[in-house]
């Protein structure tokens, strides 16, 4: 009768699974960092391994095609996935840009406003034949 020798071999070839996942992983996240489009082949070349193993490695395919689509999206150069804006932030800066809108459209029609009291006022200085002593109309400093 033989020993059994399969905890080692077992040991042994997880050993060589988490090496092999781990390469892969560092080599998704180094292409990410630095911009360079992340594909199959790409990850397969960085970490040392074959595509079809990639391919078969249900999370790290889906990475990679997550990341694959997001940089044929992005313009050249792509911009690294944590330097990408966040829905959150890009709704502040539309929210920001929608209340600075408001306040200028506020301050247009105040300017209207005093613009149409001095014209107002030049015409009827003007109409009441009182132009010896026409006074100068001077739109008042902005009022926030």
């Amino acid at each position: 009768m033989h020993p059994d020798n399969t905890a080692p071999l077992i040991t042994a070839a997880r050993n060589r699974s988490e090496l092999t996942r781990s390469k892969a992983i560092q080599a998704i996240r180094e292409l990410d960092r630095a911009g360079t489009p992340v594909t199959f082949e790409a990850v397969a070349r960085a970490a040392d391994v074959s595509r079809s193993w990639l391919y078969a490695q249900a999370d790290l395919r889906a990475e990679i095609e997550h990341l694959r689509e997001a940089t044929q999206r992005a313009p050249a150069p792509p911009i690294p996935s944590s330097q990408r804006a966040t829905d959150t932030s890009l709704l502040r800066r539309l929210a920001e840009a929608n209340e600075r809108n408001r306040r200028l459209s506020d301050e247009n029609a105040r300017l209207r406003r005093q613009l149409e009291h001095a014209l107002g006022d030049q015409r009827a200085h003007t109409t009441s034949g009182d132009t010896a002593h026409r006074r100068s109309i001077t739109i008042g400093p902005s009022r926030r």
